[in-house]
C-alpha cells in the first residue's frame, strides 16, 4: 500500500467524524426530495427489479473511495480518468441511469439543492427497503466531488477473490468493524454477480487446478453448468436464493457452503468473521439492526474538499461558480 493511499484512509477517518450531515436536510429547502427519490425507486424496481441492486452497490464503490462525493458518477473526460472503468466497477457496476432519473426529477422540483451524492445515499436506502430490507433515515448535506480517480478506486476496491483476512483489515481502515463488514456483505442479499469473478473458484482455486473445496457439491454442480469453461465470462449468476428479495438468506447459504463469491463465502470459513454469519443466519433483525448501522457510518465517510451540487451527475458544472456549503 502507497504512503499516500494509507494517508487518504487517515485524512477519510479524521474527516468523517467532524462531517456535519444531519437527517431531514433538505426539509426547508427541498422538502420532497426524499418522495421523489423513493418513486423513481419504485419505477425502477417494476422496471427491472435487478437494477435497485445494482444502485444499491453505488454507495460502496462511492464512500470508500476518497468518500460519499458521487465521484463515481462522473464520465471520463480528456484530461480525467473516472472510476466507472476501474478493476471493480467495468463490466460490474450498472443502472447509473436510474441516478440521471432521481437527478432529472429532483432538478424539476428543487433545481441546484439535492446532491448527487446525497442521492447515492437515498437511494441507496431505498433499494433496500424497496426490496423487503429494513428502512432508516439518511443523514444528508453532502456536496459533490470536482473530480474522480480510476486509480484510487483500483487502489481500495476488494476484488471478488479477496479473503475475510483481507476485508477485516480494508474495513478496519474505515473504522467498519467485524461486524460491521459481515453486516454489509449482506447487501449481497441482493442482486447477480458475473461468472468471471467464480472461474479461479470452480477451476483453479488458489492455483490448485481443482475447486473450491468448501462449495457445496450441488450447488457447484449448478455452478458448473452456468459457468463452463468456455463461458462469456459476462454470464450472471444470483448472489443469493432470493436475488430480488433482501432477506437473512445469504448468511443461511454461507453457512451451507452456497456462497456465490469467494470473499462471501470466506466469511463463514474464517473464525473471526463465522459467529457474526451464524448470528445473523439465526436473527434477520439482528441482521438489519447491524446492516443499518454500517450503512450509516459507511455514509458518513468524507474528506474535507471543494465541492459543488452537480446539475448533472455526470459532469461537473463547468464555468458555474462553486459555493460551498457552510
Amino acid at each position: 500500500m502507497s504512503p499516500l493511499f494509507s494517508l487518504f484512509l487517515l485524512h477519510i477517518i479524521v474527516s468523517a467524524a467532524g462531517a456535519q450531515l444531519q437527517p431531514h436536510y433538505y426539509s426547508k429547502s427541498c422538502p420532497k426530495a426524499e418522495a421523489v427519490v423513493r418513486q423513481v425507486m419504485k419505477k425502477a424496481l417494476i422496471r427491472e427489479p435487478r437494477s435497485l441492486a445494482s444502485v444499491m452497490r453505488f454507495q460502496f464503490h462511492d464512500c470508500f473511495v476518497n468518500g460519499c462525493d458521487a465521484s463515481l458518477l462522473l464520465d471520463d473526460t480528456p484530461t480525467m480518468l473516472g472510476e466507472k472503468l476501474a478493476l471493480a466497477n467495468i463490466n460490474s457496476l450498472r443502472s447509473y441511469e436510474v441516478v440521471d432519473e432521481v437527478k432529472e426529477a429532483l432538478e424539476k422540483v428543487c433545481p441546484g439543492i439535492v446532491s448527487c451524492a446525497d442521492i447515492i445515499i437515498m437511494a441507496s436506502k431505498d433499494a433496500v427497503a424497496l426490496t423487503g430490507g429494513p428502512d432508516w433515515k439518511v443523514k444528508l448535506g453532502r456536496l459533490d466531488s470536482l473530480s474522480a480517480s480510476q486509480e484510487a478506486s483500483d487502489n481500495v476496491m476488494p476484488s471478488p477473490r479477496a479473503n475475510a483476512s483481507f476485508l477485516i483489515d480494508l474495513f478496519g481502515k474505515f473504522n467498519l468493524s467485524v461486524k460491521d463488514l459481515v453486516a454489509l456483505s449482506g447487501s449481497h442479499s441482493i442482486g447477480q454477480a458475473r461468472c468471471f469473478s467464480i472461474m479461479f473458484r470452480l477451476y483453479n482455486q488458489s492455483g490448485t487446478g481443482r475447486p473450491d473445496p468448501v462449495i457445496d457439491p450441488k450447488f457447484r454442480g449448478k455452478l458448473n453448468k452456468l459457468c463452463p469453461l468456455n463461458v462469456d465470462q459476462n454470464v450472471t449468476g444470483d448472489l443469493d436464493a432470493t436475488p430480488v428479495v433482501f432477506d437473512n438468506q445469504y448468511f443461511k447459504d454461507l453457512v451451507a457452503g452456497r456462497g456465490f463469491l469467494n470473499s462471501d463465502q470466506t466469511l463463514f470459513t474464517f473464525p473471526e468473521t463465522r459467529a457474526f454469519v451464524q448470528l445473523f443466519s439465526r436473527d434477520q433483525h439482528e441482521f438489519f439492526k447491524a446492516f443499518v448501522e454500517g450503512m450509516i457510518k459507511m455514509g458518513d465517510l468524507q474528506v474535507e474538499q471543494q465541492g459543488e451540487v452537480r446539475r448533472n451527475c455526470r459532469v461537473v458544472n463547468s464555468g458555474l461558480p462553486v459555493t460551498p456549503r457552510t
